[in-house]
């Protein structure tokens, strides 16, 4: 059951941001992501205190030194991260940034081999090629190309795919499920917001507010951070191979919903290349990747 809650969620939130800032003409993703994460934090307090949702947190032990080398560095990855891919929902469809996503495996990937945390081998990298030259099919039929947007979702795609890598690197060890995560970095990550907001949007989405009403606000608010929950849920049921088929089809109904609730365009060839695409990654997350 929680399989279909999380992909109603998931693609809930997606379709519900892009709905904020192009039908509410509310176009400040630098706001929108802070609120959100203002909400997270005080909401996993409140799970924290009420619930045993977060009774792993007990076994998280965070010193100084852990925070400052470890959860900083990491929260900065986390909101660049946020703000960029949110940012993307201003210049390209939702339809052609799920097409990007499927990029994220690869560059986890590429930077992990960087690293030297993971060795390269043949079967991988002819997988990695194939879902790359999906994604290029993919971006040569896209319509409506915005250079800017694909650089910003571009850049968004290496700040997750970093972030992801350097938690394998500097929290190896720790235990942390979405919600204990979610409780140490959304705090760091709204502080940080918060400092870059008047340099980015300034006093502009607050003036705005009115016109998008504070049942809107919270609404968005709670459900991503659901989506937060039953991401706990979700750890540890069924296969990796049932989870990637999950994410798989929510990425196929999120392209759908996009053409039929905001009138995407989607020509062949980028069925095509997302087809090759996402062929490739299933491959990879049967294949040891991760």
């Amino acid at each position: 059951m929680i399989v279909p809650i999380w992909i109603v969620l998931s693609s809930g939130v997606i379709i519900y941001n892009n709905y904020v800032y192009n039908t509410l003409n509310f176009r400040y993703p630098v706001f929108l992501v802070t609120w959100h994460l203002f909400f997270a934090a005080i909401s996993t307090r409140v799970l924290a205190r009420t619930t045993n949702l977060m009774s792993s947190l007990k076994d998280v032990h965070i010193s100084q030194q852990t925070f400052f080398r470890s959860i900083l560095p990491i929260g900065v990855l986390f909101s660049g991260s946020l703000i960029l891919s949110n940012t993307a929902y201003l210049y390209l469809s939702v339809s052609y940034i799920q097409m990007l996503k499927a990029f994220n495996p690869v560059a986890i990937l590429l930077i992990s081999w960087a690293f030297r945390i993971s060795d390269p081998n043949k079967r991988l990298a002819l997988i990695v090629l194939m879902i790359s030259a999906g994604v290029a099919l993919a971006s040569g039929g896209e319509r409506r190309f915005n250079l800017f947007g694909f650089i910003v979702q571009a850049l968004a795609v290496v700040f997750e795919s970093s972030r992801l890598v350097m938690i394998q690197i500097l929290l190896q060890g720790l235990k942390m499920d979405p919600l204990v995560s979610l409780h140490y970095y959304a705090p760091v990550c709204a502080a940080l917001n918060l400092l870059a907001l008047p340099f980015t949007e300034g006093m502009a989405p607050f003036l705005a507010l009115q016109e998008v009403g504070l049942p809107i606000l919270l609404s968005n608010a709670a459900i991503a951070f659901a989506l937060n929950v039953a991401a706990v849920f979700l750890v540890g049921v069924g296969s990796g191979l049932i989870l990637t088929l999950a994410g798989v089809f929510k990425d196929i109904l999120l392209v759908s919903g996009s053409v039929l609730i905001f009138g995407s365009i989607i020509t062949p060839m980028q069925v095509f290349g997302y087809s090759i695409a996402l062929g490739g990654l299933v491959l990879f997350k049967t294949s040891g990747g991760k």
